[in-house]
């Protein structure tokens, strides 16, 4: 009695019955069956497997293990398509079967491997096959394009986004945090490691759900055009449609893209500041994974001798107490023959410096705390949305319910289907949902418009006593600060952001 096996690679569309494998399952037993020499073995199948290699074939590699095991002699196919669609696979996986006493017959294709001019007629058909994917593969690419060209999102649903029927929509909950990041990167200047640890500390959620975040994640999100309402498409494209490994694109096929393509979640000048911060460090060669901006004076305090930025490190004194102290790069890595310059600064004493120049500036005090306050205020209210009036969200709300019974109207009379009526009656009741929704935040907002100006006060006291460094505030101090150079003779030139005005310290 002959063991016998068969493979089928099967569909994973249901509705196609004749490639499915309770079908295909039916006919092999059928037609072993009918040869009383013949015993079905075991019906090897993998469902929605591309058929140009087999490297996640699971089935058809144990198929393989089974036969060099002896436990067929005989292996059924429905046709050299199903086996495989790469002539290389075809032919080495038959010869090798070959040579252990196992034959493959193609039922459809008439073609057994142990007959005379069976890898013949194999080698063409695999040839045929092979081809077929060919075109098939090109087929797919070209009709991808065209979608992508009208503006279907090919794609996963990311942090701020859900990506449903090709289209993207905004999810409030990560949006907010999309916008936290960009706030902070971009306009409070913190660098992404920093970011990283607060989102970690205050309990933000990845959109893979984890608790603890990188560097690389936010870089990621701020490298992320589709936040700005832009879309890049074709990122990484199939050089061999045999293997499917998808590789980075690098300007080997044309990239699609599409400004003011969705609803974006950051404005235009946030995603340029962001984007001018990134290309400033790479310019200068600081990898930005939160290293360059981690403290106050991180890259700020230069050589004057050899054009290097200083370094922190953390001194103990005799009573216990740390401080941080900076020292040239240069000398710390290659030591002081590199450069004798050798100045050490306390992170106290540099903060004191700044703190002078900052006080000795000549400021409209009262015209900066009012623009500031109004500023905070303002985003304030735009953070809790501004769109609607509690009236005009009611008016839009009756509109629609008007829209429902015309629906029910017009189907009564016959002029539209159930299905078109019951559609149409979805899609009013989640756009009612979201105005219930909107018309309650609104009258919230609108019971809040009191405590925001009670906010006031509070913003005026924390801004003046910002302008008179009575506190200090990181994010004001990398903001102001443009550099401090430290010279040989031992005196040291502070210089602020946008200001011609150089301060001069002795030490």
């Amino acid at each position: 009695m002959i063991q016998v096996a068969s493979y089928c690679r099967v569909s994973t569309d249901k509705e196609d019955q004749a490639n499915s494998f309770e079908s295909q399952q039916r006919y092999f037993k059928e037609y072993i069956e009918k040869n009383p020499d013949w015993e079905l073995y075991e019906i090897y199948a993998d469902e929605g497997i591309s058929g140009t290699n087999t490297r996640k074939r699971i089935q058809f590699n144990r198929m393989i293990q089974d036969a060099h095991q002896g436990k067929f002699q005989l292996i059924l196919t429905k046709e050299v398509s199903r086996f495989s669609r790469n002539i290389v696979d075809t032919l080495s996986y038959t010869r090798e079967l070959k040579r252990i006493g196992v034959a493959v017959e193609f039922l459809t294709d008439h073609i057994n491997t142990m007959d005379g001019d069976g890898e013949l007629r194999l080698s063409i058909m695999a040839t045929l096959a092979q081809d077929e994917s060919r075109k098939t593969s090109n087929r797919v690419v070209w009709g991808q394009t065209r979608q992508m060209e009208k503006g279907v999102v090919f794609g996963r649903s990311m942090l701020g986004y859900e990506v449903n029927g090709g289209k993207l929509t905004v999810e409030p909950h990560g949006a907010e945090i999309v916008r936290l990041i960009f706030q902070k990167y971009a306009v409070e200047q913190v660098s992404t490691s920093e970011i990283a640890r607060f989102l970690t500390r205050e309990g933000f959620r990845t959109y893979l759900g984890s608790s603890k975040w990188k560097p690389s994640a936010v870089i990621k999100i701020l490298k992320n055009e589709k936040y700005v309402g832009d879309l890049v498409q074709k990122k990484t494209y199939t050089p061999d449609y045999l293997t499917h490994e998808k590789r980075t694109n690098k300007g080997q096929v044309p990239f699609i893209c599409l400004k003011d393509h969705h609803e974006p979640i950051i404005t235009r000048e946030i995603w340029n500041l962001a984007q001018a911060r990134m290309q400033k460090n790479n310019k200068h060669g600081i990898k930005d994974d939160g290293r360059s901006n981690r403290y106050v004076f991180s890259g700020k305090i230069k050589c004057a001798q050899c054009g290097a930025s200083f370094v922190s490190r953390m001194k103990t004194l005799k009573g216990g107490t740390k401080v941080r102290r900076w020292s040239c790069r240069t000398a710390v890595s290659e030591g002081r023959a590199a450069c004798s310059i050798g100045k050490l600064i306390r992170d106290d004493d540099a903060m004191h410096m700044l703190k002078i120049a900052m006080q000795s500036l000549s400021l409209d005090t009262h015209e900066i705390i009012h623009n500031v306050t109004t500023l905070s205020l303002d985003a304030i209210r735009e953070g809790e949305g501004t769109a609607n009036t509690p009236e005009r969200l009611q008016f839009k709300l009756e509109q629609l319910q008007k829209k429902k019974e015309n629906v029910m109207d017009s189907y009564f009379s016959g002029d539209i289907s159930k299905e078109d009526m019951l559609a149409m009656k979805k899609r009013y009741e989640i756009q009612s949902d979201v105005l219930q929704n909107r018309l309650a935040q609104a009258t919230e907002r609108k019971r809040r418009d009191d405590e925001i100006q009670q906010m006031r006060d509070a913003i005026q006291s924390q801004v003046a006593a910002l302008l008179r460094f009575d506190t200090e505030s990181e994010v004001l101090c990398k903001t102001v600060l443009d550099h401090l150079t430290v010279f040989p003779d031992r005196h040291i030139e502070l210089c602020l952001n946008c200001l011609p005005q150089v301060f001069r310290f002795t030490g």
